[in-house]
């Protein structure tokens, strides 16, 4: 079983920018792809940045060009650097890693004032 725990939420003015932090434990050695999603309230879930291996990386239409995603393998970290932050970006981010890793963090809240 993996175990991540998300880290940077905060609250922070349009425009501005944070850093998100997701360091995994537990059985590790499997893990391949990682990904970081958000949730607004009474929105579903969506996928905001995934990254496969260390540097193949995807990410949806509505954040391109202001987020990146990265990790570094040796501290077992993922990272999601948000700039240009927007009051749309407001919700609760996780980190997931894919199977057959599948597991969630608690989130880390992110909110975004206009």
């Amino acid at each position: 079983q993996v175990h991540l725990v998300e880290s940077g939420g905060g609250l922070v003015q349009a425009g501005g920018s944070l850093r998100l932090s997701c360091v995994a434990s537990g059985n590790i050695a499997g893990i391949d792809a990682m990904a970081w999603y958000r949730q607004a309230p009474g929105a579903q879930r969506e996928m905001v940045a995934n990254i496969i291996g260390s540097d193949n990386t995807n990410y949806a239409n509505s954040v391109k060009g202001r987020f990146t995603v990265s990790r570094d393998k040796s501290k077992n970290s993922l990272y999601l650097q948000m700039d240009s932050l927007k009051p749309e970006d407001t919700a609760v981010y996780y980190c997931h890693t894919y199977p057959p890793c599948d597991s969630w963090g608690q989130g880390t809240q992110v909110t975004v004032s206009s």
